[in-house]
């Protein structure tokens, strides 16, 4: 079992080799080819992996060893990069937590090192990959959400002893919630809880296909579906009450004017607005008659003519 798992670990299919490539931290990927740090670098959708499975960073290692001569053997050759590869996967699958110890008896047996957790209040979520468009789903990874304070032994463990999931590598990065203001008192700061996580992507040694992948779907099928989970779950209903609630959250106090979101109160406004330019204009109209009424006075000369005099 041992070996056959191994086995499957140092010969991966192409798409797990692209996934462990494409999943490789940026600035990594960035070094090895060579590209300056730009905003959007274009970068090749395919394996770095060398013929025999080695990532450049392992035949990095490799060279290395094989020049300070830690690879010698018995006859006095070094050891394949195929050979040293398999050893190293064999290492990296190991059990964790758990050592060899004589007992009385002489019998060597397994002894669990760490504490075992049998109701761990912890939350795991199971999303979906992130695809580029116009790139296939890779299904020898997953993406899991876990808590902060998860390590990547931790989820190394949960997966192989409760779901018997073998794991090649996984990669985290923890994402922050920005912090923002209450949008009722616009006064206290806070985060918002569920939006600070950490992202574990996991290499899997066998593939895993999403069910009911509305992708993979023909045009009826996927209609079919999406009539079945709107019996079942009110996706539209749930958007238009979700919006509802948005708008009636954000839309302005009546202490502190601002925009107004709702239909009655946009007429009001818009009807306000109407009103005060009609007021002005107007009013402006009878500045205009009471201007010209005062520039055009008449006198009477003591010879009878009219002399229009403008003050």
């Amino acid at each position: 079992m041992q070996h056959c798992f191994r086995r499957l670990y140092a010969t991966i299919p192409d798409a797990a080799a692209v996934a462990r490539t494409t999943s490789t931290p940026r600035s990594v990927r960035l070094r090895r080819l060579r590209i300056k740090r730009t905003k959007h670098p274009k970068l090749p959708v395919e394996s770095d992996a060398t013929l025999e499975g080695l990532t450049p960073t392992e035949l990095a290692h490799y060279n290395r060893a094989s020049a300070k001569g830690e690879l010698l053997q018995d006859n006095g050759e070094n050891l394949t990069a195929s050979e040293w590869l398999e050893r190293l996967n064999a290492q990296r699958s190991r059990v964790r937590g758990v050592r060899q110890k004589v007992n009385e008896a002489g019998e060597v047996e397994e002894q669990v090192v760490g504490q075992k957790i049998y109701l761990p209040n912890i939350i795991i979520k199971f999303v979906r990959n992130h695809t580029p468009p116009g790139q296939p789903y890779n299904p020898y990874e997953a993406t899991f959400r876990i808590p902060p304070s998860m390590t990547k032994t931790d989820l190394r463990s949960y997966l192989s002893a409760v779901y018997g999931v073998k794991t090649t590598y996984i990669r985290t990065d923890n994402y922050l919630s920005p912090v923002t203001r209450d949008p009722q008192t616009r006064a206290m700061t806070r985060t918002v809880p569920h939006k600070t996580f950490k992202r574990a992507v996991v290499g899997l040694v066998e593939p895993f296909y999403y069910p009911l992948a509305m992708e993979d779907m023909s045009a009826e099928e996927r209609e079919q579906r999406e009539d079945w989970l709107e019996e079942n779950f009110r996706i539209t209903q749930f958007q238009l009450t979700r919006r509802a609630e948005l708008l009636r959250l954000y839309q302005g106090s009546p202490k502190k004017p601002g925009v107004p979101t709702r239909r009655g109160d946009i007429l009001q406004h818009i009807a306000e607005r109407r009103a005060e330019r009609e007021h002005a204009i107007a009013q402006a109209k009878e500045e205009m008659r009471g201007s010209r009424k005062v520039a055009q006075t008449h006198e009477t000369r003591s010879d009878g003519k009219i002399e229009e005099v403008t003050v």
